[in-house]
């Protein structure tokens, strides 16, 4: 177990500098550079964009550049914003607390209601239950998270004026933004814990259970529940580094101040260190969730063994 640990540690080294390099090279795809777009930079006068250019490091080969940017990185420097002139590191350290917060809860809000449906659907199999909570993880999940806001918005801001429309820092600020985030996430968890639970409600356990009388809630909660985890895991294992990425709409639209905000405002304005930053810190996340996904399964299911 500790050697396939120590593997998957080292893989994540390939994986976060492939992500890097994608990420400088997509980059420096894109038309113009930081200081000829945004914020006024437009007119700056040649000479002044030279300096800054130079500054930065900008007047050199693109592969001057990456190279650079990966000694940088080695030695704990994530580079300084063009635009704040604010280290890239004290900015996600700062944002992204409330881009975890939000992402936890939409986490908690998919799995108190995705799975519970799952389970309601396959129990009931085949009925009017199952087929309305098909008919709700479907829509769940080709609903888009912004079109899924601004409903939202409109009926629970506009219309009954429960919630304030968009801001951060109380317990309303949140709900919102979570419910749009964690919907989609919901009907995944909801559909492979239906599929799950029908496959384990047809096992020879769970008859075996039910000739000894045990009462069906029990049957259900204790016995097929616990053999349909390990697809459901697999589904948590993905979903929960594409909720803060999902965030990155979520957080603009209801101007929360996380990381994904601002990220978007670092595309806008090419602004390259905040980019890569935020990229680099969600590979290592993409890289943790799986490699915690692996960890659940032995924990779930003592059969499983890794070496």
């Amino acid at each position: 177990m500790y050697q396939y640990l120590l593997k998957r540690l080292l893989w994540t080294i390939p994986t976060v500098l492939a992500a890097v390099t994608v990420t400088f090279v997509l980059m420096q795809m894109v038309p113009g550079g930081p200081f000829d777009v945004g914020d006024g930079m437009t007119h700056l006068p040649a000479a002044v964009k030279e300096q800054l250019e130079r500054q930065y490091n900008l007047d050199k080969p693109v592969i001057v550049q990456y190279f650079a940017f990966l000694r940088q990185l080695l030695q704990g420097d994530l580079g300084t914003s063009f635009q704040s002139r604010e280290g890239v590191g004290t900015m996600i350290a700062r944002s992204f607390p409330t881009s975890v917060q939000l992402g936890a809860a939409a986490l908690l809000i998919s799995i108190v209601v995705g799975i519970p449906l799952g389970v309601l659907a396959a129990t009931y199999r085949g009925s009017w239950i199952d087929h309305l909570c098909t008919v709700l993880s479907v829509g769940g999940f080709v609903l888009p998270s912004f079109v899924l806001g601004i409903f939202l918005i409109y009926i629970l801001s506009l219309t009954l004026h429960w919630l304030p429309v968009s801001g951060w820092g109380t317990p309303a600020h949140l709900i919102m933004p979570a419910l749009a985030l964690g919907a989609g996430p919901a009907a995944q968890f909801a559909r492979y814990t239906r599929s799950a639970m029908v496959e384990a409600l047809q096992m020879d356990f769970v008859r075996v259970a039910h000739a000894k009388g045990l009462a069906p809630a029990v049957v259900v909660a204790k016995h097929a529940l616990k053999n349909a985890l390990l697809p459901v895991l697999t589904v948590a294992g993905a979903v929960l580094p594409n909720l803060l990425v999902g965030s990155f709409l979520v957080e603009t639209m209801f101007s929360v101040p996380g990381t994904g905000r601002f990220f978007v405002s670092a595309i806008n304005h090419r602004d390259y260190p905040v980019v890569m930053g935020v990229a680099i810190v969600y590979a290592l996340m993409v890289a943790t969730a799986n490699l915690l996904t692996d960890i659940l399964y032995a924990a779930v299911d003592p059969r499983i063994r890794y070496s």
